[in-house]
């Protein structure tokens, strides 16, 4: 209302048009939202004719007088003004787009990723893409504040055979050899720690030729942090501060202090290592309370030393029979491998069971109170090797989450996870692998266990999780060289692999290495978070689809036979 009375030019895109006889409305967009332009057929006939021609998405300037609105549209910004056109140019003409340029288009996922300069325009999406702006400017206020210095590290670097796939990039001054893209600049901040920038960040694209999810992309951003001289205890309180001033500037929330919590107690209670903390439906080791039964299946779980693990889901008792089997046959499919699942059902009319013949209403009754079940509950009970059902019983509590509304809870939960393992051990390899990454420090008072029991070592690792959801992850990096040669020992390298492989860190670490340590944020993820959906795709200007391609630029794509040739690489 303030420019009531000026003439302004306004240049946009026409997202509609109203003909109402003597008068015509356009509604033009264009970054900042919508503004209504008005012709008056009796004021200006010649104006008005050329207005009712232009179509959807035509780009335009007009000049005229802005004027109070007859009709306001609380729903608008600029609701309660329109423009009043004294002038019109066309600055390009437009096809009508293949979907349509509104909050709820008719495009489906393919099609507007197909045309995705058009899926831009449309408001819900630009405005995903300002929070990310947002978001990576706070990150950098917050940093510079604690004295970090933003560095660029190398895209074009050494493959390496741990973590996921690397892509390659061909050399042509180099043949037969062979560049890998980053999938984190790990080693390169941990030089640059050893060369004595005490506070590293960078805002770094990665990548990771791997297996496509609504939170995964093969290109994809993170926040990639480090620290001369800290402790655990001294990075967590460090990016704690930073999660608590982000979701202050951005949700207007004040976070309380993190709790933390043991890997051992997060699969123990949870079932996973990036808990949802919002909902109880804990798991509850059964064994002591069914310890002794002669039902074949339990004993011989027990005696084997597996898990006999519950969860209770309240309110469920009324569950159909159909519900159930629904359940059992997703436990037993292939990515859980459970056998089967039990029931115990305490209904107003007493326990029921699908082992009600092996054991008595009060048996059943004492499991459902050991997990903290009442009348009305239904326990699901799961039993087999101790680690694969206790990840099964964590999947099927999120899943009896999402089933009874429970994940979409409003509000945040965040943990830090600790003690991690700092290796496991694969029977079908015959080899220990990292957790993290090779380079992740033991904690200091396991470091005696590396010869003698490695399994048993905790890394001094953390993951930052929200809602269920791992934010980030880091650790406090090993900066000895006997300690790392140990530690490569341990994953299988010969000397002469570590040598070839990692030689240049292992160099730097015998010219007074710092103790270090860092994070790396997911950025993508934090966008999701902080715009309330699961897809990292929307906070992407670009992204590619769940088979990695661009359907936009239809990459990737076949290159001229020449540039093979340079490369060494027809196989023609």
């Amino acid at each position: 209302m303030d420019h009531v009375g000026q003439t302004v030019t306004l240049s946009g895109w026409v997202q509609r048009s109203r003909d109402m006889g003597g008068l015509t409305f356009l509604d033009l967009r264009d970054r900042y939202g919508l503004t209504q332009l008005s012709f008056n057929l009796s004021v200006n006939e010649a104006l008005c004719m050329d207005a009712r021609k232009l179509g959807r998405e035509f780009v335009i300037q007009a000049t005229g007088i802005v004027k109070e609105r007859e009709s306001k549209n609380a729903k608008m910004p600029t609701g309660d003004i329109e423009i009043e056109v004294t002038a019109l140019k066309v600055l390009n003409a437009a096809q009508t787009p293949p979907f349509t340029i509104e909050e709820n288009t008719d495009g489906g996922d393919e099609l507007r990723m197909k045309y995705r300069y058009l899926d831009l325009r449309r408001e819900t999406v630009r405005k995903k893409l300002e929070l990310r702006h947002t978001l990576s400017k706070l990150t950098r206020t917050y940093l510079d504040k604690q004295s970090f210095i933003e560095v660029e590290t190398p895209v074009l670097i050494k493959s390496t055979p741990e973590g996921a796939r690397d892509f390659i990039v061909p050399s042509r001054l180099n043949p037969g050899e062979f560049y890998a893209l980053p999938q984190s600049p790990q080693t390169f901040k941990q030089l640059l720690m050893v060369s004595g920038f005490d506070r590293y960040y960078q805002i770094v694209k990665c990548f990771r030729d791997e297996d496509l999810r609504a939170d995964r992309q093969p290109e994809f951003t993170q926040i990639d942090c480090e620290m001369s001289f800290v402790e655990r205890d001294d990075v967590l309180n460090t990016f704690e501060g930073l999660t608590k001033y982000l979701f202050k500037e951005i949700k207007g929330i004040d976070l309380p202090d993190f709790p933390r919590m043991s890997y051992d107690e997060a699969m123990s209670r949870y079932g996973i290592d990036k808990p949802d903390t919002r909902f109880g439906m804990e798991i509850k080791e059964l064994n002591e309370q069914i310890a002794g039964t002669e039902f074949v299946v339990f004993k011989s779980v027990i005696d084997e030393g597996g898990l006999i693990g519950g969860i209770c889901a309240e309110g469920c008792a009324d569950n159909s029979r159909k519900q159930i089997d629904e359940l059992t046959e997703w436990v037993k499919d292939p990515k859980r491998g459970m056998k089967g699942l039990v029931y115990v059902k305490w209904n107003s009319d007493g326990i029921k069971s699908s082992v009600d013949k092996f054991f008595t209403p009060d048996q059943l009754q004492a499991w459902m109170e050991a997990a903290g079940g009442k009348e009305g509950d239904m326990l699901l009970v799961l039993a087999g090797n101790k680690d694969k059902t206790q990840k099964a019983l964590g999947e099927l509590r999120l899943e009896m989450g999402k089933r009874l509304g429970l994940r979409d809870k409003p509000g945040f939960n965040p943990l830090w996870v600790v003690d991690f393992p700092l290796v496991e051990y694969v029977e079908e390899d015959g080899r220990y692998y990292a957790m993290h990454h090779p380079f992740t420090s033991p904690n200091p008072k396991d470091l005696h266990l590396m010869d003698t029991d490695p399994a048993a070592i905790r890394a001094n690792a953390y993951d930052l999780v929200i809602n269920g959801v791992e934010i980030g992850g880091g650790s406090i990096r090993i900066h000895d060289r006997g300690v790392q040669q140990k530690m490569f020992d341990l994953l299988g390298f010969t000397k002469a692999e570590a040598q070839e492989q990692f030689g240049f860190l292992m160099n730097a670490f015998e010219y007074g290495a710092p103790p270090h340590g860092g994070i790396a944020f997911g950025f993508d993820r934090l966008c999701a978070m902080f715009g309330g959906v699961e897809s990292i795709r929307d906070f992407i200007a670009f992204p590619k689809n769940n088979a990695g391609r661009d359907v936009m630029i239809d990459a990737p794509s076949n290159v001229n036979p020449a540039q093979l040739d340079e490369l060494g690489l027809n196989l023609a």
